[in-house]
């Protein structure tokens, strides 16, 4: 009897060794595919740091095209479903992972040679989530980053396009446990305050869109309808600021 006891403890025992061993090996995987990805973004932005190789691939045939829209800034844009809108052709220029410095500094390159008609601007989250990290440059980094924003404005209004400047998308206020030691509520102040600047931006050919209204709880967080994560919006989310977007896009005709 005391014989079987030792053999089932045993097999408990081996059982439960077993289970933390696969647990421990699924988290390892987990973890190595997160680095993994980590690394090949360090990578990539090193060896090509403005990622003006990016749309190398892409050939697009814009002189018999309508009303071309292009969608420019870091992942937001990147992600952002163009809308159903009749009369336009939409091109997205988006990359993500980049700042605003990266995405003014390849304006030329990758926005010039479109001939766009109308440019829409969504960038600036890249640079404000870096202030917990760096909080003796917080404001440096804001007017860096309203300094870049104003750049790629004025960069558009010289190729006579029409600018649609986003405000920043407000953030999630459901910040995740691996995000939290590199967040604090700064980035929400930081937002507030460019997307200030980015309203001073507006004039005649420079139509400033407040996605806050269309995005935005009682604190200025996006709604968690619209959250995929922290800092990117849903598909139901881009839907919502598209409804809005589209009647934007008819007043310019």
């Amino acid at each position: 009897m005391d014989n079987q006891k030792v053999s089932k403890n045993k097999n408990i025992i081996v059982g439960l060794l077993l289970i933390a061993f696969l647990v421990s090996a699924s988290l390892n995987m987990v973890l190595y595919k997160a680095l993994a990805e980590y690394y090949k973004l360090l990578y990539a932005g090193e060896l090509d740091p403005l990622g003006l190789a990016y749309f190398q691939d892409q050939d697009i045939e814009t002189s018999t095209a309508k009303s071309i829209v292009i969608f420019f800034g870091d992942s937001r844009a990147a992600q952002w479903i163009a809308p159903s809108a009749d009369g336009f052709t939409f091109i997205n220029r988006g990359i993500g992972n980049q700042t605003s410095a990266q995405v003014a500094n390849r304006f030329d390159v990758h926005i010039k040679p479109l001939r766009p008609h109308i440019i829409i601007i969504q960038v600036g989250i890249n640079d404000l989530k870096t202030i917990p990290l760096f909080p003796e440059r917080k404001q440096e980094i804001i007017e860096n980053c309203e300094a870049n924003i104003q750049k790629i404005v004025h960069d558009s209004l010289d190729t006579n396009a029409t600018v649609i400047l986003t405000t920043i998308f407000p953030a999630s206020g459901n910040v995740p446990l691996a995000r939290r030691l590199v967040w604090s509520d700064d980035i929400y102040q930081a937002i507030n305050e460019v997307n200030i600047f980015i309203a001073s931006l507006e004039s005649e050919k420079v139509i400033v869109f407040d996605t806050a209204s269309v995005l935005a709880d009682t604190e200025g967080k996006t709604r968690s309808e619209y959250s995929f994560d922290l800092l990117h919006l849903n598909e139901y989310g881009y839907e919502t600021v598209n409804h809005e977007l589209v009647k934007i896009l008819l007043s310019t005709k």
